[in-house]
Parts: structure tokens; sequence; C-alpha cells
């Protein structure tokens, strides 16, 4: 394998990554439907150390607009309850002391267009870092070609890879954007 071949492998690695961190932040993103990846970022202090919710309890969406957020810990449920109304997600917890209910509340018209911005950003970071990815391979090509380890034409044919790894991966996360503003349209 050559050293363009690493660099193409690495970038590919790397590309992927960036859309799939893209998806989870889409996935957190609240849409009108109740998903128990809405609590995914929610982090509680559980006896001093931040632990993901995920690790906490078991959360299930018994109705559409309904979360259940079950503490395996019982003592842990007003830390979770802390968390959860301290979020971004705008979601008002009831406990009965051993189960979390989280009634999700219709969008209104303006929280959809703010949430339709949040995704937008997220895609654009998401691209961004795409774009970093393959400025630090050309970069890399460069450098092989001012050492002459490889020769223009080769540098050429990998540098048009990687722009076509990189409209591929871009083009991934725009399917990714039309699919989530679409649900977060859906009235």
């Amino acid at each position: 394998m050559t050293k363009i071949d690493d660099f193409l492998s690495d970038a590919t690695q790397r590309m992927d990554k960036s859309v799939e961190a893209t998806h989870e932040h889409f996935n957190s993103v609240r849409t009108g439907r109740a998903s128990a990846a809405l609590l995914d970022r929610i982090q509680i202090d559980y006896y001093g150390t931040p632990t993901p919710l995920k690790n906490l309890a078991t959360i299930t969406a018994p109705e559409p607009r309904l979360l259940n957020v079950q503490p395996f810990d019982p003592n842990s449920v007003k830390a979770i309850e802390k968390a959860i109304q301290e979020s971004d997600l705008g979601l008002q917890p009831a406990n009965d002391g051993k189960l979390i209910r989280l009634p999700i509340p219709q969008l209104t018209e303006e929280r959809r267009k703010e949430l339709v911005k949040i995704v937008r950003r997220y895609a654009e970071d998401g691209k961004v870092a795409i774009r970093n990815v393959r400025r630090d391979v050309m970069r890399h090509l460069e450098e092989l070609v001012r050492k002459g380890e490889v020769g223009d034409d080769e540098e050429r044919r990998a540098e048009n890879q990687v722009q076509k790894l990189t409209d591929e991966h871009t083009k991934a996360i725009d399917e990714l954007l039309k699919h989530k503003e679409a649900e977060i349209m859906e009235v």
C-alpha cells in the first residue's frame, strides 16, 4: 500500500466519522415525536461523576408524545429531573418517585424554524470538518511531491479522488439535513 492509499483511507475514515457525528447531532434535536435519542446529550452528576442519562436509566417512548425515564437507582430521580430541566430541550419532567414522565409538547411554528436553523448549523459544522480533512490530505500530497516521493500525475489523481470523497460525504450530510428538516417541519 502506498502513502497515497494510506492518506485516502484515513481521509475516508475521518469523513465517515464527520457524517456519523452530524447524524448523532441531528438525533438529539427534538422533532414533534418522542424519541429516546433526544436525551442522548444529557449528563447527570452521579456521585460527583458526569454520567450519560442512558447509563443510569431505561428510556422508553410508550406514546408518540411521551417519554418515560426509569432510573436504575431510585435515589437518582431528583438529579435526573434537575438535569432534564436545565437542558436546552424545553421539557418539563413529572416524577412519581420512581418514574419520570416527559410529555413532549407540540412544536410551535417559530420553534420549528429555530430547530431547522440549529440543524443547518450542525450540517455546516459537519461539512467544515469534511473540508478540513480534505485540506489536510491535500497538504500531505503536496509534501510528497515536494519530497519527490510521488509524481505530479499521481498527486493529481489522488487529489481528484479526495475531491470525489469530499463531494460524496458532503452530499450524505445534505441528504441527512433534508430528511431532518422535513421531519421537523412535519406537523
